[in-house]
């Protein structure tokens, strides 16, 4: 459980029914297979052991007692493996027969846990058989198949002695379809992880909405669930099985099986992340202190192996995404780019249209920052109905502009039907040298930060002229790393960017530029990130961003997980190195820059705690105002320690 991830299966096995000495010994070999793959949670569906189509022969005492016995052979079986295992069975009282399922670890019966809701209705007549376990019945202590005292009921929670993270509760299939389901209780309780053992049949769309119920469930609570489905060997007498077997986190499908497949599903869920994610919704924790029936759960310990407990899996069964803020399927990213691009628009729309603004004035460098900022300009124009010549695109030329970015900022502001206006600022940044006592021949950081300040400074006092107001380009991972000069583009009367990373700002680009077919918008996106500060090289530009503070890729990576999850820094680069950026940069090249992004991310707070207004646009903010508190004072040197161990 290497930094909170645990590995699991949910599987339907080959199966006849009624015969439970077959299905045990199918259970076992799935279980063991399971587990030689790395599984530390496995869950096979509901009454596995005798098969879910058993109809009255649930009645008869031989059916009864041969899934007892075999659910004693099962333990006996898998009592070497490292595993905690749920099976379903009938269990039979004095008062009625129970639909249970068995959690087994170590070769020990840990729980059993009764079905609350059966259906009785369409296909479904579970009340002929079997006898609910209601909330107003508390967990008794029974002996079963050669255990004693055994928890029954439904408030149990499975507890993993190392990891208190990992917390495990059960549900059987109908009790998800209610209004509140028992897991409700147990996540308030504790639980991080639900099993389900099912036995759903399959109709036409029933596999949609039971994948949405699931997601729902799993998003709603903030656990993991893993949903085992009965398989395509129950009796086909009246209705099909199909197998269809979920894992989700947090309403997020890890792993999911095809129907009538039999398809194991491994997935590496990450209860270290949900924990984080309740710490964070602080909804979650009052609504789990103000539930009255926590107290009365019964929690049972099981242990991992050390090995088990705190030790990577090799390869990580789940897909780390590179690119965190961008959509990886090309159809999402569309969609999301114009959501993304309306939130943005609309919050500026808001601003003109409270302030009765006419006027907004850009500094446009040719750049993919003020390239957007002008795109979601204009569209703001467009929603609250004033001309976009209105809008007052400056161009800046000065020491560092090369021809390529200039023609490309000329050419966007006419292709954007905006007004165009040169100011160039190199006379004036001159007297500002010469008044100050600064070389211009020295290339210090007076030398380029005095040109960012003279560029804002002839923004601010042109809003003044026209009566406008300044519109901000920089955007989320240059506050994250400071990459902006205080006071300089830095500041501005509204940030249409401020929530947008720079892996995403390229998108969203590139969404304009195949929408409007934009030869202008492509070549942008073609030019290197730069702040165009220094002397271009034979008219190239000689200070190319990446360079000087590591790959913007990187850093939104180590950005995202750092703030929307707090992770630690030895997380973070393990997450990076189990994902697509590992094939790109070596270990040494990631660790680099992961202490780059640590240090400036603690060192320019200072930027942030002043920034402008912007709206919040995707899950992670760093206005004062809204996401981030953070003091500016703050030492990062406990997460550089952590780092110098790598």
């Amino acid at each position: 459980m290497a930094y909170g991830f645990i590995r699991t299966a949910c599987l339907s096995p080959r199966l006849k029914v009624a015969d439970c000495s077959f299905n045990a010994q199918q259970i076992v070999e799935a279980a063991r297979d399971a587990a030689g793959k790395g599984a530390d949670v496995i869950v096979f569906p509901e009454l596995c052991i005798t098969g879910y189509t058993c109809g009255d022969l649930f009645f008869q005492q031989t059916l009864q007692r041969a899934a007892e016995k075999e659910l004693s052979e099962i333990i006996k079986k898998t009592s070497d493996l490292d595993s905690l295992i749920f099976v379903g069975l009938p269990l039979a009282r004095t008062e009625g027969i129970y639909n249970v399922a068995a959690a087994i670890c170590g070769g020990r019966l840990l729980a059993l846990y009764a079905k609350s809701y059966l259906p009785n209705y369409a296909e479904f007549y579970e009340r002929r058989q079997f006898t609910p376990f209601q909330q107003n019945m508390e967990t008794e202590f029974i002996s079963f198949a050669g255990f004693d005292d055994v928890p029954f009921g439904t408030d149990i929670l499975l507890q993993e002695k190392s990891n208190s993270s990992l917390t495990i509760a059960c549900e059987i299939c109908e009790d998800l379809w209610v209004p509140l389901p028992p897991s409700t209780r147990h996540v308030l309780a504790g639980a991080t992880v639900i099993a389900n053992l099912s036995a759903g049949n399959e109709i036409i769309g029933k596999a949609e909405y039971r994948r949405s119920l699931v997601k729902s469930q799993s998003a709603r609570s903030v656990c993991a669930y893993l949903y085992a489905n009965a398989g395509m060997d129950e009796s086909t007498q009246d209705m099909v099985f199909a197998g269809h077997n979920l894992i989700v986190e947090n309403g997020t499908v890890l792993g999911e099986s095809a129907l009538f497949s039999n398809e194991t599903v491994y997935a590496d869920i990450d209860v270290e992340r949900l924990c984080q994610e309740r710490r964070k919704t602080t909804s979650f924790g009052y609504s789990a202190n103000n539930a009255p029936f926590a107290a009365d759960y019964v929690k049972v310990d099981f242990s991992l192996s050390e090995e088990k407990a705190g030790v990577a899996h090799n390869d990580l069964l789940r897909y780390i995404d590179p690119h965190p803020f961008v959509p990886n399927d090309s159809e999402k990213r569309s969609q999301r780019c114009l959501e993304v691009i309306t939130l943005q628009y609309q919050g500026l729309a808001k601003r003109l249209r409270h302030i009765n603004c006419q006027s907004a004035v850009i500094g446009l460098s040719g750049g993919l920052d003020s390239t957007l900022a002008l795109l979601i300009t204009c569209r703001a124009f467009d929603s609250v109905g004033v001309s976009r010549e209105k809008i007052t695109a400056i161009t800046m030329p000065c020491f560092g502009t090369t021809d390529r970015t200039y023609n490309n900022a000329c050419a966007l502001a006419r292709e954007c039907g905006v007004t165009l206006k040169e100011v160039r600022v190199a006379d004036s940044v001159r007297q500002h040298f010469k008044d100050i006592g600064q070389d211009e021949s020295v290339h210090d950081i007076t030398y380029e930060n005095g040109q960012a300040r003279e560029r804002t400074q002839v923004l601010m006092d042109y809003a003044n002229k026209t009566n406008g107001i300044v519109i901000g380009t920089g955007d989320l991972s240059e506050l994250a790393l400071g990459w902006c000069t205080y006071n300089g583009d830095h500041m501005s009367m509204y940030g249409v960017n401020s929530s947008i990373p720079k892996t995403l700002v390229r998108y969203l680009v590139q969404w304009f530029a195949d929408e409007n077919d934009s030869a202008v918008l492509r070549d942008i996106l073609d030019t290197p990130v730069s702040p165009e500060l220094l002397p271009p090289t034979e008219g190239k530009i000689s200070q190319v961003t990446e360079d000087l503070v590591g790959p913007y890729e990187l850093h939104d990576f180590f950005l995202y997980y750092l703030l929307r999850f707090g992770f630690t820094p030895s997380k973070i680069l393990y997450l990076a190195k189990h994902s697509e950026l590992a094939e790109k940069y070596s270990e040494e090249t990631i660790l680099k820059w992961l202490k780059t992004f640590y240090r400036r991310f603690f060192s320019q707070q200072f930027k942030r705690s002043c920034m402008p207004d912007g709206a919040k646009v995707g899950t992670i903010n760093l206005s004062p105002r809204g996401d981030w508190r953070m003091p500016s004072d703050a030492m990062v040197s406990a997460w550089m320690e952590e780092l110098s161990l790598f």
